[in-house]
């Protein structure tokens, strides 16, 4: 599979079934779905034991809740995966909603995961900034009207990001301000 393919499947769903398609088709037969899947979240799961949070997302956090603005997490993943990697990393008590896949029928690029996000913290897309990694993530920010900044991961970066706001390489490269200061300059009449 392209590294292109891959990263397209990204964003949707934290364990997407065309990818289990994909492969079925590259070996021409059927395979334990489950059995893949678990061993694979175990994997995962081992491998990001040890994974810091992204550079700067830690302070801007911190920073944004200084200043009493309302945070959440927007995720196609299950809300016990999202759950324990916020606890893991000592982020979990930042937020003020977190919506997961289990919270809606349609996961990213469809803007209900955001929808609903913004709903449960009370303010209106214009009143907000997303973060996002993939193409599907920045589709379904911008399908719900919110300013989007795409941060791509290793796996994104080659595919470019159109559609989004605006694209940095790290969250720390830019401060809480200069981003609301860009989302208000695209909300200028």
């Amino acid at each position: 599979m392209t590294p292109d393919t891959w990263a397209a499947l990204l964003g949707s769903s934290s364990d997407p079934p065309e990818a289990y398609d994909l492969l079925e088709e590259h070996l021409a037969r059927r395979v334990d779905r489950k059995g893949i899947h678990a061993r694979r979240l175990a994997r995962e799961l081992e491998l990001l034991e040890t994974e810091p949070a992204m550079p700067g997302v830690r302070e801007l956090i911190e920073e944004a809740r200084s200043r009493g603005l309302l945070l959440a997490i927007a995720s196609s993943s299950e809300r016990d995966w999202v759950i324990e990697h916020l606890r893991r990393l000592g982020l979990l008590l930042h937020f003020d909603a977190i919506v997961c896949s289990d919270d809606v029928e349609r996961t990213k690029p469809a803007p209900d995961l955001y929808e609903k996000a913004l709903e449960a913290l009370g303010v209106r897309p214009d009143e907000a900034i997303a973060f996002e990694d993939s193409i599907h993530g920045v589709a379904a920010a911008k399908a719900a009207g919110i300013f989007t900044v795409a941060v791509p991961n290793e796996v994104t970066r080659h595919l470019g990001n159109p559609n989004a706001d605006l694209i940095v390489d790290s969250v720390d490269a830019m401060t809480l301000d200069r981003y609301i200061a860009a989302a208000k300059k695209t909300q200028a009449p």
